[in-house]
């Protein structure tokens, strides 16, 4: 069959229809999962009351704040700009931060009875990918891992987060449920704001 100008052109919309169609596949799958993940956290934030470690706390909201101050000061807005103050920025950042230890002592206990674990496999697949980031500086950022156990580590934890998420999805009844685009993409602080 000779291929005419017609053709070669349908052949080519029809891969590019089909790229296009498998990457909006894929933005809507990673919406899908971060929704989830996001509704089994906040199921394990109610769930779980106890008393935080003051320090882990204290070192967890300086984490916070320094990176708010950061992209404030690289996006030349202020805290009133953004519509509050100081103290009442400090005050929600708090809370924050309490979740994101709250929830990281839960994940890892979690983790730990259940014999979860982090494969020096899957970490070096993440510095691959990081690498893979940064054409032409690849040996750079290998090196850099290689050399600082806290950037490893701050590879490792979110590997071990997915691997509870998972583990956790696995043992509830997860149903599908078809909804609209904007659905999927809607805030999940306006579906609360909305109850």
């Amino acid at each position: 069959m000779a291929w005419t100008t017609k053709t070669y052109q349908e052949s080519l919309r029809e891969l590019l229809r089909d790229a296009v169609k498998e990457r909006i596949g894929r933005e809507h799958a990673t919406a899908s999962r971060a929704k989830l993940k996001r509704q089994l956290l906040d199921a394990l934030d109610e769930r779980h009351k106890f008393e935080l470690p003051p320090t882990l706390v204290d070192q967890e909201f300086e984490n916070v704040w320094q990176t708010v101050e950061n992209d404030l000061k690289q996006q030349g807005r202020t805290l009133k700009d953004e519509g509050t103050n100081e103290d009442e920025a400090r005050a929600e950042y708090r809370k924050i931060a309490e979740r994101r230890v709250r929830l990281g002592l839960v994940i890892a206990e979690i983790g730990d009875k259940n014999g979860i674990k982090v494969t020096d496999e899957e970490v070096s697949r993440a510095v691959v990918d990081k690498a893979r980031q940064f054409p032409g500086q690849e040996q750079q950022v290998w090196d850099y891992y290689k050399n600082n156990p806290q950037a490893v580590a701050s590879l490792r934890a979110p590997i071990y987060e997915e691997k509870v998420v998972d583990f956790l999805t696995e043992l509830t009844q997860v149903t599908d449920k078809k909804v609209s685009r904007e659905e999927l993409y809607k805030d999940d602080d306006a579906d609360k704001a909305a109850v």
